[in-house]
């Protein structure tokens, strides 16, 4: 319906006055239906059951500690001074079950307190919240990507050292190692490292951890991983294939000849347009071993570092870049092409910690409070994850890359529609109640989520 443009239009003479009053308004009305998720979990209680053979001082309880700081994760604070912006506001001091919020030294000093024993607690709770939510799904398999990413720090920070920052290679920072569960999107596993340790050096413990979290959480699903050049390593690809189907990329090493066999090859198996390759047996003197080797060639329009054009073919036959992967798995080339282009989705998640969740903050200068702070960070994005999957998230077909199989929104774009809204928390009948603006989308998609939660 057409409407008369007086009516659309509004006279706005001066400025706002600015009035700062307690009456009980809130910026983040969305926050209640999270705590209703973590009541069905019954969060509280088995994270205290967690924490509590832990001597963990302070005048705040520590499971209080622990869901301000997923709150202050999941609203957009980057910072432990960012806890100062929440104070006042009804529905995060009712989420945390405090009437007091503690500042941000408070914090500091707590997370400070976190070492190896309280990070492996939290790690075992988390493995115990992803089990509800992935075993009902019943998945015949389930896709572990591991991989590292870089967090530049200061100059003072415990434990970052210079290294492997690919970016700023001057610049101190932690290389922390993730594991990342493709089907879902849920970050199974952090563990922060000091920026001079290479991403496949000590990995096999990090990778037995891994597998022992996902027979916690499904112990007779299939276990298939996703890795690097970088974890082509001897001590690796001698003990991963008792335990596990893999796919790792190959570097291009001297001492494994790789040009030459691409060299020495006539022919190619066609997979796609512009998608070529070949399978071999590789033998690796130097190990005493023979691995089963995927050579791919994929033209591409331009000439990049990852080029091995040079004087393998005709320049004028175009440019081409080739990779190769080991693996154990029994499928075609074009399956397994498809399944390891599929690691794209860690990266994704990976940058979805560090934009939305913080991930790559580092709010203290204590090594143990930046490890906890990350362990926090991914519990913030799996709970969120698990709420979609429980509530409104559609689900999708399974692929050859294991993309996930719900369509999932990016915390950025849950904050807008429904969790950083305004609202009104009242006394209405001897009942408490929230009052929201009157937004028909907004509306909506809160009352959906509301009656799917019910359900759930």
């Amino acid at each position: 319906m057409r409407r008369r443009k007086r009516v659309l239009r509004r006279r706005v003479n001066g400025r706002l006055q600015l009035l700062f009053a307690s009456d009980q308004l809130s910026s983040y009305v969305g926050l209640e239906l999270v705590r209703c998720f973590l009541s069905q979990l019954n969060f509280s209680r088995r994270l205290r059951r967690h924490l509590s053979k832990h001597d963990l001082g302070g005048d705040f309880a520590s499971v209080s500690v622990v869901r301000l700081i997923l709150v202050l994760l999941l609203t957009g604070g980057r910072r432990l001074r960012h806890v100062g912006f929440l104070q006042g506001d009804p529905l995060v001091t009712r989420f945390c079950n405090l009437s007091i919020l503690p500042t941000d030294r408070t914090l500091s000093r707590w997370l400070s307190q976190c070492g190896l024993a309280v990070q492996d607690s939290l790690r075992d709770f988390q493995t115990e919240l992803l089990a509800e939510s992935l075993q009902p799904l019943e998945l015949p398999r389930l896709t572990i990507d591991i991989d590292g990413t870089v967090v530049s720090t200061g100059l003072t920070i415990e434990r970052a050292f210079r290294g492997y920052n690919p970016h700023h290679r001057k610049v101190p920072s932690y290389f922390p190692i993730t594991a990342h569960v493709a089907q879902t999107g849920h970050i199974l596993r952090v563990q922060n490292r000091s920026g001079n340790v290479h991403d496949g050096k000590a990995s096999k413990q990090f990778i037995r951890k891994v597998l022992a979290d996902v027979r916690e959480i499904a112990p007779k699903t299939k276990i298939e991983m996703r890795l690097d050049g970088a974890y082509f390593r001897q001590d690796l690809l001698s003990w991963l294939p008792s335990h596990a189907e893999y796919a790792v990329k190959v570097p291009f090493y001297q001492w494994l000849d790789l040009k030459g066999i691409i060299q020495q090859r006539r022919r190619w198996q066609r997979l796609s347009d512009g998608l070529d390759g070949f399978e071999t047996l590789l033998p690796v003197d130097a190990w005493g071993m023979k691995l089963r080797v995927a050579i791919f060639r994929k033209r591409v329009m331009h000439a990049s570092p990852k080029n091995y054009q040079l004087d393998l073919f005709d320049p004028d036959d175009g440019h081409w870049e080739y990779s190769a992967v080991a693996t154990n798995k029994e499928v075609g080339l074009k399956t397994l092409w498809g399944f390891m282009a599929g690691r794209g989705a860690h990266e994704k998640a990976l940058s979805e910690l560090k934009t939305g969740y913080a991930f790559d903050s580092v709010p203290t200068h204590s090594y143990a409070a930046n490890s906890t702070w990350q362990i926090l960070s991914a519990m913030a994005h799996n709970l969120v994850v698990s709420l979609q999957i429980s509530t409104a998230a559609q689900q999708r077909r399974q692929n050859a890359k294991r993309s996930p199989l719900f369509a999932l929104k990016r915390i950025g774009t849950i904050r807008f529609e429904w969790l950083c809204r305004a609202g009104l928390l009242q006394n209405l009948g001897g009942r408490h109640t929230l009052k929201l603006s009157k937004n028909l989308p907004a509306r909506k998609g809160l009352e959906d989520l509301l009656e799917k939660l019910q359900v759930a």
